[in-house]
């Protein structure tokens, strides 16, 4: 069974979790804790659902469209968990893609966002991965991504610096290779 076929094993989850009230002093079996562990396991479960999802499944909206201009979703929410401290980190993908004879339903966009970010992730990768994914399904002229996030591991514990956001991005195509297209859709990204 592949890790994407094998489903989460939400028993060994609650019983880790136990154990981690257990260490840090808590009564487990006080009323509000009690179902801790099981509501702990659902939510990695719904969190993480992405490690059991095939992206390619978002593919199923491409159209033939003879549109040679840039196609963009700006400010597509999304969540992650950092596989550094296992803490959410929050923010916006602004996805664009220059089609080359096909465009996707603009929804699947915003799945294919979810599909790899609903992971353990690091945002650097997380980047990356949407944008090759959109270039290699889609054999696009070029894709850029950029995602602006708050990382929960930074803002309330270790530095704690609330209200500081990451940005990363990736170009591919002639959006890395050309600098006028590049300076267009930076500026479309961000108006």
């Amino acid at each position: 069974m592949t890790k994407k076929n094998k489903p989460i094993d939400s028993e060994r989850i609650k019983k880790a979790v136990r154990e981690i009230l257990l260490a840090v002093g808590e009564d487990v079996e006080r009323e509000g804790l009690k179902e801790t562990p099981d509501r702990v396991a659902r939510m990695y479960a719904e969190l993480l659902g992405g490690m059991r999802e095939e992206p390619e499944k978002h593919l199923r909206s491409v159209f033939t469209e003879n549109y040679e201009e840039i196609v963009l979703l700006r400010n597509v929410p999304f969540y992650s968990i950092c596989e550094h401290h296992m803490m959410p980190f929050i923010g916006s993908a602004h996805v664009a893609y220059l089609p080359s004879g096909s465009v996707l339903g603009v929804s699947k966009l915003a799945r294919i966002v979810d599909s790899f970010a609903r992971r353990l992730q690091t945002q650097e990768r997380l980047t990356y991965q949407i944008a090759d994914f959109i270039m290699s399904s889609l054999k696009s002229q070029g894709v850029a991504v950029v995602l602006e996030a708050s990382h929960s591991c930074m803002t309330i514990r270790g530095i704690k610096k609330p209200g500081s956001t990451m940005v990363t991005s990736a170009l591919r195509g002639i959006f890395k290779r050309d600098p006028k297209s590049r300076s267009e859709i930076m500026s479309l990204m961000h108006k």
